[in-house]
């Protein structure tokens, strides 16, 4: 198997990842008020010490296996584009990699959050409520409150696939839609709507991105390279 399969593979899984924690969102953790702007950081507390396994599922999905296949794809799309631009190519590359190591972080902070809160929450509520708080905001910090180095790395290359035509232009009008969506995340009046374009605009962008590396794998490799 190509490293363009493995790619498009994993930008499946990327998809799918998304898509099992919006449908956690808006169901089991519904009640709890968990990913919501009004958080009752109490009860998310009492949810997660009564679901730690729920939660750590959840947390190593959406963030750990997301930042494993995401690299995987990193690579992928850098491999991609190297034939048409080297430069382009090595900048994805940078920016893929650094918003990868964010989401894993954040899912590393996200699981041991977890683990804390079952262990103090029995003896100190309270403490585990402030703990939690602290802890949160780190996790929002690295890969849920913001979403700017996914902004820039989708956006990297989609104008790379502009310039170079290394997609088609469903792959890239997604991914600028989804870009743009990110980068709009860093304003608050804009928070909650851009984080929901960028979610839901990068299911559909890594299907396309999928698909596209699975049954075009060829299209750029046999075109020479420019820089």
């Amino acid at each position: 198997m190509t490293m363009q399969r493995i790619g498009g593979l994993a930008a499946l899984i990327c998809a799918a990842t998304y898509i099992f924690g919006f449908t956690l969102l808006v169901t089991v953790f519904a009640e709890s008020g968990f990913g919501t702007n009004d958080i009752d950081a109490a009860g998310v507390v009492r949810f997660t010490v009564d679901n730690q396994a729920l939660m750590i599922t959840w947390f190593t999905v959406i963030y750990v296996l997301n930042a494993l296949a995401l690299a995987v794809l990193v690579v992928a799309l850098a491999s991609r584009l190297r034939a048409k631009s080297a430069d382009w190519a090595t900048m994805t590359l940078a920016f893929g990699l650094i918003w990868t190591t964010l989401v894993l972080g954040a899912g590393m902070i996200g699981n041991v959050t977890t683990e804390t809160m079952a262990a103090m929450a029995p003896n100190d509520f309270e403490s585990a409520v402030q703990t939690w708080e602290a802890l949160h905001a780190v996790e929002l910090g690295l890969g849920g409150g913001n979403e700017i180095a996914g902004g820039v790395w989708i956006l990297c290359v989609s104008l790379a696939g502009i310039m170079h035509r290394a997609f088609g232009k469903i792959v890239v009008g997604l991914g600028l839609l989804t870009g743009i969506g990110g980068l709009l995340t860093v304003f608050p009046p804009f928070g909650e709507i851009a984080g929901a374009v960028f979610g839901l605009g990068a299911i559909a962008w890594f299907i396309a991105v999928g698909l596209a590396l699975l049954f075009k794998r060829n299209v750029v490799l046999s075109e020479p390279m420019q820089s």
